[in-house]
């Protein structure tokens, strides 16, 4: 057997050929993760130069620190496309437990620092400062995948779904604590789906939310600008330069664009009439500047990467539930985030500070997005049969009878 079979990603395997019709959806994902990494570093440094220079700061500033943290990612990925499925699998309590410990670090000890209201950062001496939420978001959804890797229907729900429920609330709320309210809600979103994914049932689910809805109300009533936040949302016409004044200027910034946009670089309301226009509404400022046309481009290619993410997730379902569950969350991670911030950008959702994929400064987020990817891309590469499940000196038919059970009960 040809050991460098295990590290071409371009060959076509065995399993590939014979089974999956020699699908180049890896290939595909990983050609749009390269293009939406760079369609988005490119739209960060034209919405950011001017903040930048407000600040005192080289115009290439948050281009050149988000570009670092591409290096980083690019660094850890090579491990992870490489390493065994089932070191992976063995880290998985380890990173959820570091998570934890990184959350509690940034409530609890000095190194948590506030901004804009939220204690979400943790800055350790000269290291770049990160968001330990970011990092909670894989673990969740890697204990999930390894909690369920074994068939567990023999099990009452409570046995099954207790533990998941309690570290998943656990997190939610170290997360809320920390004032960052939108992440919170991600997170939980995020965990109801990967409950959903494990095999909880929709009633049950249905039943939780029940129970979560009263102490939700009482958390979200029980700040003033959160109220605020919500009625400003609902009705927009009563504070039109206040909590609405992003939002407002968002749309303006969009409809500006027209269908093909005001060119690159050219953009008006990144120079000072929309805040925070190199992360939260960030998609406004590409509104803008490539119009309506390249804007339903980049939302095609998000709904590329749902679309290959969950087919792989559904392909290993009989085959290894841990890749298997880990896809669907991997996915609807880089979804759920996405589709937040758009709503958010498009006034359809109150303003929260979610940032879109790919695109948003923020480097704990790209580099967690990024990470993500790899794995994903991963799958894809074991879902179409381009490289084994497992790294063996077996024949290739013996390897296919194992990756391809079904195949054998049938001859």
């Amino acid at each position: 057997m040809d050991v460098r079979r295990d590290f071409d990603d371009w060959q076509q395997s065995e399993e590939s050929s014979d089974v999956m019709g020699g699908s180049l959806s890896a290939f595909t994902f990983l050609c749009i993760i390269l293009l939406i990494t760079t369609l988005g570093l490119i739209m960060l440094y034209s919405a950011s130069y001017n903040e930048a220079l407000i600040h005192n700061l080289p115009h290439y500033y948050f281009f050149s620190r988000q570009l670092m943290f591409v290096g980083l990612a690019l660094a850890v990925s090579l491990i992870i496309r490489y390493i065994p499925i089932s070191f992976i699998k063995a880290l998985c309590y380890p990173i959820l437990a570091v998570s934890v410990l990184l959350l509690l670090m940034t409530l609890f000890t000095p190194f948590g620092q506030q901004r804009l209201g939220s204690r979400r950062w943790l800055q350790i001496g000269s290291l770049p400062s990160l968001q330990p939420s970011e990092f909670a978001k894989i673990a969740i959804i890697l204990f999930y995948a390894v909690y369920h890797q074994k068939d567990r229907s023999s099990e009452s729900v409570v046995r099954r779904f207790g533990m998941p429920i309690v570290v998943s609330l656990v997190i939610t709320a170290l997360i809320f604590a920390q004032r960052d309210y939108s992440s919170a809600l991600l997170f939980l979103g995020l965990s109801f789906a990967l409950l959903l994914a494990s095999g909880f049932k929709l009633s049950h689910l249905l039943v939780l939310l029940a129970f979560l809805a009263a102490p939700a109300l009482v958390a979200m009533f029980s700040q003033s600008y959160r109220v605020k936040r919500v009625f400003s949302f609902l009705f927009p016409s009563l504070d039109p330069v206040g909590m609405n004044y992003q939002v407002s200027n968002s749309l303006k910034a969009i409809k500006a664009g027209g269908l093909f946009g005001v060119g690159l670089g050219n953009g008006q309301y990144k120079l000072g009439l929309l805040p925070e226009v190199q992360s939260d509404f960030i998609f406004a400022s590409i509104c803008e500047e490539i119009g309506f046309v390249g804007s339903a481009f980049i939302l095609i290619l998000f709904a590329m990467i749902a679309i290959l993410g969950y087919n792989a997730a559904s392909r290993m379902q009989s085959r290894d539930r841990f890749l298997s569950i880990s896809a669907f969350g991997l996915t609807s991670m880089i979804l759920f985030q996405a589709i937040l911030n758009l709503a958010v950008v498009t006034a359809l959702l109150p303003p929260t500070g979610i940032p879109l994929p790919f695109f948003s400064q923020g480097g704990t987020n790209l580099f967690v997005v990024l990470c993500s990817s790899t794995l994903l891309y991963r799958i894809l590469l074991i879902s179409s049969g381009k490289i084994p499940l497992v790294k063996s000196s077996l024949k290739p038919e013996e390897r296919k009878a194992i990756l391809f059970p079904e195949e054998g009960s049938l001859s």
